[in-house]
């Protein structure tokens, strides 16, 4: 199963999102690459009150935390926006703001059959973050919170898809964490002195001084903050904050301006520019990373919004969280 199947089903009445400075064209937004709200969630775990129907008739067995056996009579019917809890965990209680990972089945309503499983090959979904605004515009989320972890979780989805197949989807809600507000870790000390200039204000958010940079003919990839977390691999998704500008000094993008994080996929079908996924394969979680990208690997030779054609442009890159 890719990680990001499940999610993006749960996620079809959304329209995805897409922030400017990364997506290749315009147009060019994936599912994976939404923008959220990286709200200061309260640490509240109480449940919420979710708008959707149960589903009856679908049982799960087996130890908590491993695959469950799932069983429901064939034929079954489904709709959308219905779920049901299998099995209630054992473990700590999710909670609003969590980054929450879950293992995931997807069953054809019709025999029962297995479709796909993340289980096997343990690629978990760990794109599922519980902020304030998601919770509001997903609603499948919501039956997560207060939950405890390795609870299952069964949603039906009566699919479109030109096999017509509708299916029951089970999640294992397997782990949690809480994503970075801003990049932690190691200030890197021998950055060299000809690079742009970056200042923090307090609230990490960064500003430069351009310090001479003119157009680049080879990306510059710095790391001012080293940060000690997962290492973003070429199948990942980073989680980030940025600022973009071109070299005479004008911002054309913030996440921080908009209070967002941004989903960037690193992996070959991310809908990014080449500068960032070059940029920030083999970093780690907490990083802050500059990046000086020439236009070859950024928008090329077109103008895209406020970007003139041909623009080199440079970013510092915050990396919160991976998947």
């Amino acid at each position: 199963m890719h990680s990001h199947k499940i999610t993006m089903l749960l996620r079809s009445a959304l329209a995805a999102g897409c922030a400017l400075a990364m997506c290749a064209t315009l147009a060019g937004c994936s599912n994976g690459s939404d923008s959220s709200k990286s709200d200061k969630d309260s640490s509240d775990s109480s449940k919420q009150t979710v708008n959707m129907d149960q589903i009856s008739g679908i049982t799960a067995t087996g130890k908590l935390g491993e695959k469950p056996k799932v069983t429901f009579k064939t034929p079954m019917t489904v709709q959308n926006n219905t779920y049901a809890i299998l099995q209630k965990g054992d473990g700590d209680t999710i909670q609003k703001g969590d980054r929450v990972c879950a293992q995931g089945i997807a069953m054809n309503v019709k025999d029962g059959s297995e479709l796909m499983s993340s289980w096997e090959k343990n690629t978990p979904d760990c794109s599922i973050l519980l902020s304030d605004s998601n919770l509001k515009q997903i609603e499948p989320y919501k039956t997560m919170v207060g939950q405890k972890l390795n609870t299952s979780i069964a949603f039906g989805i009566n699919d479109s898809n030109s096999a017509n197949t509708s299916y029951i989807l089970v999640y294992t809600l397997v782990s949690k964490s809480k994503d970075l507000t801003r990049a932690e870790g190691d200030k890197v000390a021998d950055v060299p002195a000809s690079l742009p200039k970056v200042t923090l204000a307090k609230d990490g958010k960064p500003s430069v001084d351009m310090n001479g940079q003119g157009s680049v003919d080879k990306q510059i990839t710095q790391t001012l903050i080293k940060g000690k977390g997962t290492k973003i691999t070429n199948s990942m998704t980073a989680v980030v904050k940025y600022t973009g500008w071109t070299t005479d000094g004008k911002q054309f993008d913030s996440s921080w301006d908009k209070n967002t994080t941004f989903d960037a996929d690193v992996s070959s079908s991310g809908q990014i520019i080449q500068g960032w996924k070059d940029g920030l394969i083999g970093q780690t979680v907490g990083s802050q990373v500059l990046l000086v990208i020439p236009p070859d690997k950024g928008y090329g030779n077109k103008a895209t919004g406020s970007i003139p054609a041909n623009s080199t442009l440079v970013f510092v890159v915050d990396i919160l969280a991976a998947y």
